[in-house]
């Protein structure tokens, strides 16, 4: 394969972006493309993926490079030419030859396989840090290693058929039409999943409002809080409000979905989305402060609250995650997850339910917060129901939790 230096120089600074200055991946890949518009589909499609790759399997890849593990994460000591030489040990590692860069010509690619070969300790392997390791270990224990291998796997792509526009049937037929082929998901109504990557963001039928884009895993979340046409529903933690989007379907656009959330720019963001998906029934409202939470108590429904969380589930989409998390922010999510569940809780009414749910796969963010807050409460809610999705398998998503509660009449 050819390869231009440009190319692979600006693969190089992303990297160096992500690890040395803390940006996220696709932020970066963002970036850089709109600061190279010539470049063609080929280009486009090796630098993400490259990046995705490499982000990915940083650690490893570093050990491949012959360098110095306890320094992988050690922004001083992440020079340009250290990134070269991962790259090179990526190149390399896939089965390529290195062209002839001057960057990478003190790079000798026979060591990558006695080092491949050599003994590492399973969160090397894995590449991913150690307490995190330990970490899943001591909450998943047999089921991690399997988990894990899976977070280490590019993530499919899944969409959501907008049903208050189209049937998923008619939703492939049309895709088909614009060269975006994919299949229908058993037991999910509403889910395709792309055979082939493609930018669906430039099609008509995504301009037109007819589908968005949403992980298998994720799409059960709004269909488990039994939201029907005509109840009165928050979304919580809306965020741009895929969830929200997805509840306005169901309600079949009659009712009323309140979305909250702490950032106006997301809510921004869930406005467009809205007017482009028809969906109107849903109102926004920035939570800036308790009196939002106060002026809304006993007052839905229904309640969803999809709280911030380590995102452990969704490492395959966002793979930098594991690199910018610590067991000190898993500390902090745990302690704001318990405290969103407590206040925003009191804005169900009697007889009304809640669903909990988090795009993590740690017991003590999921089950635990759910116990804890039932023994708190033991005559005001009950548990209905769990949801337990681990990342592959049959669920073929992204892994998540939730949890419906009951609340008393």
């Amino acid at each position: 394969m050819k390869l231009h230096f440009h190319l692979i120089a600006a693969i190089v600074s992303a990297l160096q972006d992500v690890f040395v200055d803390g940006r996220y991946a696709d932020r970066v890949i963002e970036f850089h493309f709109k600061q190279h518009p010539k470049w063609g589909a080929r280009d486009r499609r090796l630098f993400a993926e490259s990046i995705y790759d490499i982000v990915r399997w940083w650690r490893w890849q570093w050990h491949l490079a012959g360098l110095p593990d306890p320094l992988c994460l050690d922004p001083a000591a992440i020079t340009p030419q250290r990134v070269w030489h991962v790259w090179a040990a990526y190149w390399v590692d896939k089965g390529e030859f290195l062209p002839p860069f001057p960057e990478v010509a003190g790079f000798n690619p026979s060591n990558v396989t006695p080092l491949r070969g050599a003994k590492a300790t399973p969160a090397l392997r894995a590449s991913v840090p150690d307490w995190l390791y330990e970490l899943g270990r001591r909450e998943l224990g047999g089921q991690w290693p399997a988990v894990l291998e899976t977070l280490n796997l590019p993530a499919d792509v899944f969409l959501r058929a907008n049903e208050l526009k189209i049937t998923t049937a008619d939703l492939k037929k049309r895709l088909a039409a614009e060269d975006i082929h994919a299949n229908q998901i058993s037991g999910l109504p509403g889910a395709l999943r792309l055979t082939e990557r493609k930018n669906v963001f430039q099609s008509a039928a995504f301009r037109e409002g007819l589908f968005e884009v949403q992980d298998a895993a994720s799409q059960r979340i709004a269909p488990f809080l039994q939201a029907g046409p005509g109840m009165k529903v928050i979304d919580a933690c809306a965020g741009a409000g895929g969830k929200s989007l997805h509840l306005a379907a169901l309600m079949k656009n009659k009712g009323r979905v309140i979305a909250l959330d702490v950032h106006d720019f997301k809510l921004k963001e869930l406005r467009k989305r809205a007017a482009r998906a028809g969906a109107d029934v849903i109102e926004t409202r920035l939570l800036e402060d308790t009196k939002t939470i106060k002026r809304l108590a006993a007052h839905a429904d229904r309640v969803l609250l999809d709280v911030p969380c380590s995102g452990l589930g969704v490492l395959r989409r966002n793979p930098d995650a594991k690199w910018k998390l610590s067991p000190e922010e898993i500390e902090r999510l745990q302690k704001l997850q318990a405290e969103i569940l407590a206040s925003h809780s009191r804005m169900v009414k009697p007889g009304g339910k809640l669903v909990y749910a988090t795009c993590s796969i740690l017991p003590g963010e999921n089950q635990k917060q759910i116990a804890a807050f039932l023994a708190a409460n033991p005559d005001v809610w009950a548990l209905e129901d769990e949801l337990t999705l681990l990342p592959g398998g049959d669920n073929t998503g992204d892994g998540f939790y939730a949890a419906r509660l009951a609340r008393a009449t």
